[in-house]
């Protein structure tokens, strides 16, 4: 979750709303065939899922391992560019937009609760025709991840959880952390791009390695229509659970990779995660954020495929 949804206060919001008044910062949605034509290639398919128009892309060898990666809040599928082409000769790679965000776009239905995310993922391998599977997961997508882990397990090969969300101290169990009041609904209207810089710069720990074209991507991102609206719902439908018993169902092994430096989710949690799980290892990479893949994507990348190669090599 980046900074700039995280901060819900009102003066926030007025100030920004302020700028877009003052600065004229209209920002429309733009239309999904721009979107398209920006973003899209020969390798991205659509599928419909539950009333949504999954967009995704599906590289590799159709009959190798299949490896599902899950970007996080905010994101969208290009996040594993670098680790899909490291990954793709090998393995079938499966990597999509995630109800809510990129060219999926909202849901029909509105809703963004666990449940809902976890039957939609879940109808959405069945589509594809997927028996196993191996999950990368990001922050949101690596709660997706082990959610979907832990429903399943005789299903999922391979787990690599990525500071991922959902791991909530006892004391915060049934809150929503990352509600927001009404007001910051202007966002809808006005976006500024330095702002949407200035949410992204936390999640690393070199800022330098934050480039343009990374932030236009993201701004552009969130200005796939209904995205915008749909960060909000899901933002304000977030309920922190006590995960332990769901993780105590997962039976793949883990891979735990953290960010040092991460200022998101801190790779403190590293450890709750692995007092629970049967099976895990964990990686902390140093002088590293929260968007390990996109900030130095070499560096976790060396670990997640030793990893996969080694968990799966017996189903090669």
């Amino acid at each position: 979750m980046f900074k700039f949804f995280d901060l819900s206060g009102a003066v926030l919001a007025s100030a920004f709303l302020s700028i877009g008044l003052l600065y004229g910062l209209w920002a429309p949605d733009i239309e999904l065939s721009e979107l398209k034509l920006r973003y899209g290639s020969d390798a991205q398919h659509v599928v419909q899922v539950d009333g949504l128009n999954i967009h995704y892309k599906d590289t590799g060898p159709k009959d190798a391992p299949v490896v599902l990666l899950l970007h996080g809040f905010g994101s969208s599928l290009q996040t594993w560019d670098v680790w899909a082409a490291k990954l793709e000769p090998h393995y079938r790679v499966i990597r999509l937009d995630l109800p809510g965000f990129g060219l999926t776009g909202p849901s029909p239905l509105h809703d963004y609760s666990d449940q809902n995310d976890l039957a939609t993922l879940t109808h959405f391998v069945d589509k594809l025709g997927v028996s196993s599977l191996s999950i990368v997961g990001h922050s949101m997508g690596g709660k997706m991840a082990w959610s979907l882990a832990a429903a399943q397990p005789d299903r999922v090969k391979a787990l690599v959880l990525m500071a991922p969300d959902g791991f909530p101290d006892a004391k915060d169990i049934g809150s929503k952390p990352y509600a927001m009041p009404s007001i910051m609904g202007v966002i809808k209207f006005s976006l500024p791009k330095f702002l949407v810089r200035k949410s992204i710069e936390p999640a690393f720990f070199d800022v330098s390695a934050l480039s343009d074209n990374l932030v236009d991507r993201y701004y552009d991102m969130l200005r796939a229509p209904g995205v915008r609206a749909a960060i909000l719902e899901r933002s304000n439908q977030t309920i922190y659970t006590d995960p332990v018993p769901r993780l105590k169902q997962i039976t793949a092994p883990t891979l735990l990779i953290w960010g040092e430096q991460d200022q998101m989710i801190p790779s403190s949690n590293a450890q709750s995660y692995a007092n629970v799980l049967s099976n895990s290892k964990t990686v902390l990479l140093p002088k590293l954020g929260h968007l390990v893949q996109e900030e130095q994507p070499q560096i976790a990348l060396t670990h997640v495929v030793a990893f996969l190669n080694s968990t799966l090599k017996g189903l090669k």
